[in-house]
C-alpha cells in the first residue's frame, strides 16, 4: 500500500503544500487510520497511544513518517517521540488540534466588521484542547502556502505550514509548546508558488530590537476596567481645560551616565509623569509607539501597528506606563499612523504577492513624499484592520484618545500630486471618498467602544467639518489642529517688532474661523525639525528680547480661544533644533532665563486649569469677544475670555513691541478691581517686573464698546491677565 504519493510527500519535505492539513496527521483510510509526520531530522519515529502503547512509523525519507495507528476512539491524544542524531525527543503534532477561529470569527473578519480583530489574529499564547502553546493567525487570501517560522523550528518554512481558513483568507496554526519570548515571522509563497519575502506579524503584539525584524510572541496585558476611562471623560470634554505636554519617548530625556541609553516604561512613569504634572499639564501626547524599523522617522513610519516599541521595554510595562500617568491625573494620547507604511521588505507591502493592503495604482497607493505605501481605505479588510488598531489601543491600553496623523494627505486623492498623476474618485473629484468612510467609520466606532475617549485630527486644510459628528455630516473627531493659528501665529512673531504692524491681521484672522472646529492650538514637533530651528531660535532680536518674544507669545497663546499643545522642550525654551538621538538639554535650566520660561509655563497651565472662562467656552463664540483689536500701529491686542455666569471674566492683553505702553486705556466689561493674576514680564519669569502693582480699578467710563474701561501699563514684549476680582 501506498502510505503517499511521491508528489505529495515532495510538497511536503519542500515546504510547498498549501493544504498540510489534508496530508499530515491523523486520516482515516480503508484500512482503518494512518498517521502522517514530518520531521526533519528524524531518523526513527513513534505514536505515543498511551504511556504503555507505541506505534513505529514507516520512514519515507528525508523526514516524512506515515503508518497505521490506531483512530482517536483509542488515543485521541497521542504524542510522538524521534530519535536522530543520538538524540531523542518528545513533542506534540500540531496537525491533531482543531481550529481555533470559530464561526462567528471567520463571519466576521470576511465582513470586515471584527471590532475586536486583534483577538483572533496574530500570535496569542493560549491552552488548547488541553495543550499550552500558541496559535498563530494571519490574513493572505492570495497566498498558495503560509508557514510559520521561528527559532523554535529552526526558520524551516517546511516545518509548520498553516491551515487556510475558507473565504476568510486567514491561515491559522496552533504550535505546542511554543510560548512567550519566542521570535517568529511568517513565510510565504504567492499565487503563482513564488517565494516572497519573510514577513513580520501585521497583527504582532511584540518585535525584536531594531534593525532585527522578527515579531515576538507575547502575553497581551490585562485591558483596564472601562470605567477607569469613563470616570475621565470630563477631561476630554470641549468644556475642560485640556493643555498637552507632546513627548518623543526616546530623546525627552536619556541617561547620559549610561552612555546616553533611552528611558524605559518604568523609568518614564516615574520621570515624565512626574514632570508633566508638576508642569501642569493636562494630557501626555506620545509620538508613535507602534513598532518602527527605522529611528529617523520618529514612528511615522509603523510596521508593527499591534506592538509598543519594545525601545522602551515590555507591552506589559507600556500598559503600567499608561495606568501610572492616568493614576497622576494626566490623559495618554497616542499619535497613530492610519495613513501610509513603509516599503520594507517585512512590512505589509505586497505581504501575499498582492498589494493586498495598498491600492494597487501606484498614482493611488505610493506616496511620494514619504516613500511609503498607501493603505486601501475601499477595502473591507484594510479598513477593518485599520479601525480594531484604533479601538485596540483605546480598549486594550486604555488609553484616553488618539491624535490622527496626516489626515490631509488621507483626504484628497491629488495630495502633493501634479495634475495627471492622481486618480479622481467615482465622481470625477479629487475627495478620497474610501478615506473619509473609513475616518467617519473610526471615528463612530471609537466613541461607541471607549466612552470618555477622544479623537484628534492633524489637518491642515479648510476641509468641513472634521471636528462635527458624523450624523451631521462630519468626520466626527472631538479635536482639529488649528494649523492656520500656528502658520500665521508664527509668522508674525518672526517679524521685527517695528515691521509687526504690517502683519496684525495675522494674530486676528485666526478669530474669524475660532469656533468653526473643535481646535486645539499646536506648537508641535513639526516646527522645531527640519531647518526650522528652536522656538526661541524664531524670536527677533538677541538674548533678552527673543525670550521676551517668547514669552509674550505663549502668553497670547495660552489666553486665545482652543485648547493648548506644546512640545517637549519649548517649556523652557530649548536653543537648539531638536534632535531625536539625544536628550533634551536639561543643563539649560542652570540659567535663569530658560529656568524662568518653564515656571512661565508652569503657572500658565495652573492659571488656565484654575480659571473657567479660560477654557469653558474654546470651542464657542460666547466664551470670547475683543478688547483691543486694531491697534496695529503699536501693535497691541485686547482678548476678553468669558466663562459662565458667576465665573470671573479675564482680559488678556498683548503688547508685541519693546515699547512701555503705560496709561493705556481699555475697555471693560465689569466695574471694579480687576487683578493681574499673570505678566509674562514678572522678574520670576526674566522679565523687566514692569506691571500695573497687582490689578487696576475699572472706572464708569465707556469704552471701545465696553461700559467701563481703566488705564494700565503694558510692558515691553508682554502679556498681561487681568481677571475680575
Amino acid at each position: 500500500m501506498t502510505l503517499i504519493d511521491s508528489a505529495t510527500a515532495q510538497a511536503i519535505r519542500t515546504g510547498r503544500h498549501g493544504e498540510p492539513f489534508a496530508v499530515l496527521g491523523r486520516h482515516p483510510v480503508a484500512s482503518g487510520w494512518q498517521l502522517r509526520v514530518f520531521q526533519p531530522g528524524a531518523e526513527r519515529l513513534w505514536m505515543l497511544c498511551d504511556p504503555e502503547t507505541a506505534v513505529e512509523l514507516s520512514p519515507l525519507g528525508a523526514g516524512l513518517f506515515a503508518g497505521d495507528v490506531p483512530g482517536p476512539e483509542v488515543a485521541a491524544e497521542y504524542r510522538l517521540r524521534a530519535l536522530g542524531g543520538g538524540a531523542e525527543w518528545v513533542f506534540e503534532d500540531p496537525y491533531r488540534f482543531d481550529p481555533v477561529l470559530g464561526e462567528m470569527d471567520e463571519h466576521l473578519i470576511s465582513e470586515g466588521a471584527h471590532q475586536r480583530l486583534w483577538e483572533r489574529l496574530g500570535a496569542h499564547p493560549v491552552t488548547h484542547q488541553g495543550v499550552a502553546g500558541t496559535v498563530f493567525a494571519v490574513w493572505a487570501p492570495n497566498a498558495a502556502r503560509v508557514s510559520v517560522v521561528g527559532d523554535f523550528n529552526f526558520w524551516n518554512p517546511a516545518r509548520h505550514p498553516m491551515r487556510k481558513r475558507g473565504v476568510t483568507g486567514v491561515w491559522e496554526l496552533f504550535l505546542p509548546d511554543v510560548m512567550p519570548g519566542a521570535l517568529y515571522k511568517y513565510d510565504l509563497l504567492g499565487h503563482d508558488g513564488a517565494q516572497l519575502p519573510q514577513k513580520a506579524d501585521p497583527v504582532g503584539f511584540g518585535a525584536e530590537h531594531a534593525p532585527l525584524t522578527a515579531s515576538v510572541v507575547r502575553d497581551l496585558p490585562a485591558a483596564p476596567d472601562p470605567a477607569r476611562r469613563a470616570a475621565r471623560a470630563a477631561w476630554q470634554s470641549p468644556e475642560a481645560p485640556i493643555a498637552i505636554y507632546e513627548v518623543h519617548l526616546g530623546s525627552w530625556r536619556r541617561k547620559v551616565e549610561e552612555g546616553g541609553r533611552r528611558l524605559s516604561y518604568d523609568e518614564l512613569a516615574r520621570e515624565l509623569v512626574g514632570y508633566a504634572k508638576g508642569m501642569g499639564f493636562t494630557h501626555l501626547e506620545l509620538m508613535p509607539i507602534s513598532e518602527f524599523p527605522y529611528d529617523g522617522s520618529w514612528g511615522y513610519q509603523p510596521v508593527g501597528m499591534f506592538a509598543p516599541t519594545v525601545r522602551h521595554g515590555t507591552a506589559a510595562e507600556f500598559s503600567a506606563f499608561v495606568a501610572a500617568a492616568q493614576d497622576a491625573g494626566l490623559g495618554v494620547l497616542l499619535d497613530w499612523v492610519p495613513g501610509h507604511f513603509p516599503t520594507d521588505a517585512h512590512g505589509l507591502g505586497w505581504f501575499d504577492g498582492t498589494p493586498l493592503y495598498q491600492y494597487a495604482d501606484p498614482r493611488e497607493g505610493f506616496h511620494r513624499d514619504w516613500n511609503t505605501l498607501i493603505y486601501d481605505y475601499g477595502r473591507r479588510e484594510v479598513k477593518n484592520y485599520l479601525t480594531a488598531n484604533a479601538l485596540y489601543w483605546l480598549q486594550q491600553y486604555g488609553v484616553d484618545g488618539i491624535r490622527v496623523d496626516a489626515v490631509a494627505s488621507m483626504l484628497y486623492r491629488d495630495y502633493s500630486r501634479p495634475e495627471g498623476e492622481w486618480v479622481p474618485n467615482v465622481h470625477g473629484g479629487r475627495e478620497n471618498l474610501e478615506a473619509i468612510a473609513f475616518l467617519r467609520e473610526m471615528n463612530v466606532l471609537a466613541y461607541a467602544a471607549a466612552p470618555g475617549a477622544m479623537t484628534v485630527a492633524e489637518e491642515s486644510t479648510s476641509f468641513p467639518g472634521v471636528s462635527r459628528p458624523v450624523h451631521e455630516g462630519g468626520l466626527g473627531f472631538g479635536y482639529k489642529w488649528n494649523m492656520g493659528w500656528m502658520n500665521d501665529t508664527l509668522e508674525y512673531i518672526r517679524q521685527e517688532p517695528i515691521h509687526r504692524s504690517y502683519h496684525h491681521h495675522q494674530l486676528t484672522f485666526g478669530l474669524n474661523y475660532a469656533f468653526s472646529e473643535n481646535f486645539i492650538l499646536p506648537i508641535s514637533h513639526d516646527e522645531v525639525v527640519h531647518g526650522k530651528g528652536s522656538m526661541l531660535g524664531k524670536m527677533p532680536g538677541q538674548g533678552p528680547e527673543q525670550f521676551a518674544n517668547l514669552r509674550a507669545y505663549y502668553g497670547f497663546m495660552w489666553g486665545h480661544p482652543g485648547k493648548k499643545l506644546l512640545f517637549m522642550g519649548c517649556e523652557f525654551a530649548q536653543s537648539r533644533e531638536w534632535n531625536h538621538d539625544i536628550s533634551l538639554d536639561w543643563h539649560l535650566l542652570d540659567d535663569p532665563a530658560h529656568a524662568g520660561m518653564q515656571r512661565l509655563i508652569r503657572d500658565l497651565n495652573t492659571l488656565y486649569r484654575g480659571t473657567p472662562a479660560l477654557y469653558r467656552h474654546d470651542t464657542r463664540a460666547e466664551g470670547f469677544g475683543w478688547i483691543v483689536l486694531d491697534d496695529a500701529a503699536q501693535s497691541v491686542l485686547g482678548m476678553l475670555r468669558k466663562g459662565d455666569a458667576g465665573e470671573a471674566p479675564v482680559a488678556v492683553l498683548s503688547n508685541f513691541t519693546p515699547v512701555e505702553r503705560t496709561g493705556y486705556r481699555i475697555g471693560l466689561p465689569e466695574g471694579g478691581r480687576w487683578d493681574e493674576v499673570l505678566n509674562t514680564d514678572a522678574g520670576i519669569y526674566g522679565g523687566g517686573n514692569r506691571g500695573n502693582m497687582g490689578g487696576v480699578e475699572a472706572e464708569n467710563i465707556a469704552w471701545n464698546g465696553h461700559p467701563f474701561s481703566a488705564m494700565i501699563t503694558l510692558p515691553p514684549l508682554s502679556t498681561v491677565f487681568l481677571r475680575k476680582g
